[in-house]
């Protein structure tokens, strides 16, 4: 399948200059607009003034693209017929002419076909709660694990199973460094009860501990966890009240499958009054500057 860089981001990597490749469901559905647009901005801006060129990854009219212009951006900030597009969806997406925002799973997998190393998101997917009666677990679990990146996020948001979620990764393969923590952080929250086997604290580090992977022959993914910023936070016993509130209402409403995620961070978002989508933006922003610092050691 063809890939389009942009220009500068087919440069840059031709080039060997530093490349951070972002998904774009978290502009197409993981915040309202234009707080999306906004997020993008600024997440753009924070690449350049590292010397980082940003690659924002989607499907738009059955073109993928791997670095967007502003009005391709807007295009998928704004427009309704966006769908959101994991791994095993591109095929059909491109057939079909559509467009589509990439999930860890898609943008992971189409970063590295293109030779990018590092890859941004907020928090990744996991096992759901209601996993024995529904099988529900995200496919960025195994994408993690046959996708050699280094993916920065700031762990899984908690309204999922997040134990089987670490057992999963484990399970899967999956490398898990923490970086500046010891504990497995939750998204809204900097940390939990979870401890992490391996951490560190510089970005030489996380490089070494990757290019020490491949040497050995491993094709996960490296992912390293970057928590919040405890000034930013919620604290886990008033977001797990929302959650759960959400969770229920999520039930009421027969909400199932991909629409699980959007539906409650919308939920959890106006039952926070909004500051669940400022604590969004934050580890978001702080997840791009850490893997533009991270590509730039490469």
């Amino acid at each position: 399948m063809k890939y389009t860089p942009s220009k500068q981001v087919k440069d840059a990597i031709n080039n060997n200059r530093p490349v951070l490749a972002l998904e774009s469901t978290i502009i197409a559905s993981g915040m309202p607009y234009p707080q999306n647009k906004e997020f993008y901005n600024k997440a753009v801006e924070i690449c350049y003034n590292l010397d980082v060129v940003p690659a924002a990854i989607a499907i738009i009219n059955g073109v993928v693209h791997v670095g967007l212009d502003q009005n391709q951006a807007e295009h998928i900030a704004t427009d309704d017929s966006v769908n959101k597009i994991s791994k095993r969806e591109i095929g059909v997406c491109v057939q079909g002419g559509l467009s589509g925002a990439t999930t860890v799973s898609s943008a992971s997998h189409i970063a590295n076909a293109v030779g990018i190393k590092v890859f941004s998101t907020g928090g990744i997917g996991g096992v759901h709660k209601d996993y024995k009666s529904t099988l529900d677990m995200s496919q960025d679990l195994y994408s993690l694990s046959e996708t050699p990146l280094v993916v920065v996020c700031s762990g899984v948001k908690s309204f999922l199973d997040v134990e089987k979620t670490i057992e999963s990764l484990e399970t899967l393969g999956v490398t898990l460094l923490g970086y500046k923590t010891s504990n497995f952080p939750l998204f809204y929250s900097s940390s939990s009860n979870f401890a992490l086997p391996f951490s560190v604290d510089n970005v030489e580090d996380v490089v070494s501990v990757f290019k020490c992977n491949l040497e050995s022959g491993l094709r996960s993914s490296l992912l390293v966890l970057n928590p919040v910023h405890k000034s930013d936070q919620i604290p886990a016993k008033t977001i797990n009240k929302i959650i759960s509130k959400s969770i229920s209402k999520m039930k009421l409403n027969k909400i199932v499958g991909k629409e699980t995620t959007p539906f409650l961070l919308k939920n959890i978002a106006k039952q926070t009054k909004n500051k669940s989508l400022e604590t969004n933006i934050s580890l978001a922003l702080n997840n791009v500057r850490l893997g533009a610092k991270i590509a730039k050691s490469f």
